[in-house]
């Protein structure tokens, strides 16, 4: 997932973000919830912004679910841009695109 860092909020690409179906997959209507329930915003047209006070939260949920083996590693997985800084806390669940 396309992220980045603009102070203490961490920024989900929008078309990144998981999608709720009615019919989809229990995993991953759970895994969007979840993710929904700790977000500062999450709306359907933006970027998904996150508080540093949940980056905690944030990286066991994201081990959590790629552990789980049921969602693949670009649904789990934070990706910044090379010239960027991964924060501490998210380094675990997170890579350079």
């Amino acid at each position: 997932m396309r992220a980045r860092v603009e102070g203490d909020i961490l920024f989900i690409h929008q078309d990144d973000v998981p999608q709720y179906k009615k019919t989809g997959s229990v995993v991953r209507n759970s895994y969007f919830w979840a993710l929904k329930a700790i977000a500062a915003r999450a709306t359907r047209s933006g970027d998904w912004e996150f508080d540093a006070e949940v980056w905690v939260a944030l990286q066991r949920m994201l081990l959590s679910f790629a552990e789980s083996s049921y969602l693949g590693i670009r649904e789990t997985q934070l990706e910044f841009s090379i010239d960027q800084d991964i924060p501490v806390l998210l380094k675990p669940v997170a890579t350079w695109a």
